[in-house]
């Protein structure tokens, strides 16, 4: 980790540009090498059964002994491990193939291996972990319910209670801390997706952990899949216990990628936040649409926004005022945006959460169908308007066509 030559602890920027790196010097080289071995070579059969054991059991590697093989312990991982560590202000981190691998084994680590398997979750939520959670694959049992009725739906037998904030996809604000409170000892994880590191860090409010699909923001670049969960030293040794027996290991050539990444995450988050800002302020003025969704919106009225983040984010859901076949037919006539699921990227997108993302979600708390939700990229925000403006137009032409028919 890096260390201020002053007296005052470093900026975020300057931390999402060195983090990680500790032992590049000592390596004498600049740019991140990446280490591409799936095995290692063994010092003897003891040391190499002592590493094995510390490893598979998830702990770190032993002093002169060996990594003995991917699945237990890469050099690249770790270090981008290390560096969403600090700069989520966590004892440690752990990273695995996707959002859901992680999502899953904070679940498996929490609830299966304490024998506590009923989970408390926040709606709404991400799809995936709404149909994992309901599904019952892993074992549990859920409930699900509003941040406000957290503490009474804790149980002798919770292990976990899950949350995400903002929420996807209506970016409904929850106060953590108040979720913690009702959790009691009941350890909390925050979905931290769509605020990343720089807007939000869920720890400094009493979480337990704080996971991310770093496909999203962390990579920024729409080319690698992988999630990872910021936490203390000892859930570390769990998930990572979690991760060696199921194999959901990140690559080093994505944990390479996403590590680059978070350098620039700070300078693309402002960025997009900015665009963000500039689309929802012509939105809202629309006709088309029946109701823009963005944190701060209703003025923050209970101060979530003021007190547990430091930014608005880029994420928009709007409420398409024709419905379902407005909402249906303006993403597929965007030109600048891409018709696509997921978020975060330098690219904007536009998906619709209902037929998409949510659709396992059961249909009491499924996204209403005319809402359409915007990742904003990096491009010109007044490109990305006059975009949505051509969307609209071809929706209203068609609704005028349809209704000279009748």
């Amino acid at each position: 980790m890096p260390h201020s030559p002053f007296d005052t602890p470093l900026h975020p920027d300057t931390i999402a540009v060195h983090s990680g790196r500790g032992d590049l010097q000592d390596l004498g080289v600049h740019a991140l090498p990446i280490d591409l071995s799936t095995t290692n070579p063994l010092p003897d059969i003891e040391r190499g059964g002592d590493s094995y054991e510390a490893m598979a059991t998830g702990g770190r590697p032993i002093a002169d002994g060996s990594l003995v093989y991917q699945r237990l312990w890469n050099p690249t991982v770790a270090r981008f491990e290390d560096a969403l560590a600090e700069m989520e202000h966590a004892e440690a981190a752990v990273a695995f193939s996707s959002g859901m691998a992680a999502m899953t084994a904070v679940i498996l680590a929490m609830t299966a291996a304490t024998g506590k398997h009923h989970v408390v979750a926040v709606r709404p939520l991400y799809g995936g972990t709404d149909h994992l959670l309901g599904s019952g694959l892993l074992g549990t049992e859920v409930t699900f319910c509003h941040a406000s009725e957290v503490g009474v739906s804790i149980r002798p037998d919770t292990g976990l209670v899950v949350m995400e904030t903002p929420a996807n996809p209506t970016l409904d604000l929850v106060d953590i801390a108040a979720v913690v409170a009702g959790a009691g000892d009941v350890p909390v994880v925050v979905d931290n997706t769509f605020a990343t590191p720089i807007l939000q860090n869920p720890l400094d409010h009493g979480t337990a952990m704080s996971l991310h699909s770093a496909t999203k923001y962390l990579g920024g670049h729409g080319d690698v899949i992988a999630g990872v969960v910021a936490c203390s030293e000892e859930i570390a040794e769990a998930l990572r216990r979690v991760r060696a027996v199921t194999g959901g290991l990140l690559h080093p050539l994505g944990a390479y990628l996403l590590h680059r990444g978070l350098t620039t995450l700070p300078v693309r988050i402002r960025q997009q936040q900015e665009n963000a800002q500039q689309v929802v302020q012509w939105l809202i003025d629309r006709p088309e649409v029946d109701e823009v969704f963005f944190p701060g919106l209703d003025g923050d009225p209970q101060g979530i926004l003021e007190r547990q983040m430091r930014g608005t984010g880029a994420m928009i859901a709007m409420r398409m005022r024709g419905g379902y076949a407005a909402a249906s037919r303006v993403a597929s006539a965007v030109n600048l945006f891409t018709h696509a699921v997921s978020l975060g990227g330098v690219d904007s997108l536009i998906q619709h959460p209902a037929a998409l993302t949510h659709r396992p979600v059961p249909a009491d708390a499924r996204p209403d169908a005319a809402v359409l939700r915007l990742s904003i990229g990096l491009e010109n925000a007044g490109d990305l308007i006059a975009d949505l403006a051509r969307a609209f137009a071809v929706v209203g032409s068609l609704q005028e066509t349809e209704s000279q028919r009748i």
